[in-house]
């Protein structure tokens, strides 16, 4: 299974009549967050692929580009609090940042901890029906300590350090982490999970665990 990720800024190699040859052969579609919500509608039109969502802390509730306003981009299924079963694929996902200022879709480290919570009826079912808690987790911002910055806005979250530690997730996909060096890393592998920084956009092949045994 190929995955097309991104967040935060429109790129031109997505955003472009040449989407579908360039990315034919993705099966599915994550936004990271702080994408423009007519951006993921154009991938959906041009790939007619499943896609999921979570938004940045500078998403906005309500889109007035276009002809059409929107307050989610349409034919995306939001995976903020949710934890949701794909064709066997579990995924999972928090949005936001943490807040810095007045605004939506921002909490603070105690808030973050509850948007967790959220999740753990949903991870001990997996664990019953399938064997295992969750495949990807989906967030905008990264964990504490991985990928993340010292100033406020750009703290990781400490729940979601915790989050990867306890249920293992094969992938963590976050965005917000803006990269300009090209020595900057962008995956790294923490227990069993492997953290990407979806910055821009990243395609990755995954596994899925009944094809190899593993992710």
């Amino acid at each position: 299974m190929k995955i097309l990720s991104f967040s935060d800024i429109v790129s031109n190699p997505v955003y472009s009549p040449a989407i579908k040859n360039k990315f034919a052969d993705v099966d599915l579609v994550l936004d990271c967050g702080d994408t423009p919500y007519y951006y993921l509608e154009f991938v959906l039109t041009a790939l007619n692929k499943p896609a999921y969502f979570v938004r940045g802390n500078h998403s906005k509730i309500m889109e007035y580009e276009g002809i059409n306003p929107r307050a989610h981009p349409h034919g995306a299924f939001d995976l903020h609090r949710k934890v949701v079963n794909h064709q066997g694929l579990l995924l999972a996902g928090v949005e936001g940042s943490l807040r810095y200022r007045p605004g939506p879709f921002q909490y603070t480290q105690g808030e973050m901890w509850l948007n967790i919570l959220w999740l753990i009826p949903g991870l001990i079912k997996n664990k019953v029906v399938s064997g295992r808690y969750l495949d990807i987790f989906v967030t905008h911002a990264p964990p504490l300590g991985i990928h993340d910055q010292s100033d406020l806005p750009h703290q990781g979250i400490k729940a979601f350090q915790w989050f990867i530690r306890v249920f293992q997730p094969s992938y963590h996909f976050h965005g917000h982490i803006h990269t300009y060096r090209p020595d900057t890393p962008m995956a790294t592998q923490v227990g069993k999970t492997r953290v990407i920084n979806t910055y821009g956009f990243r395609v990755t092949e995954i596994y899925l665990k009944e094809e190899s045994g593993d992710l």
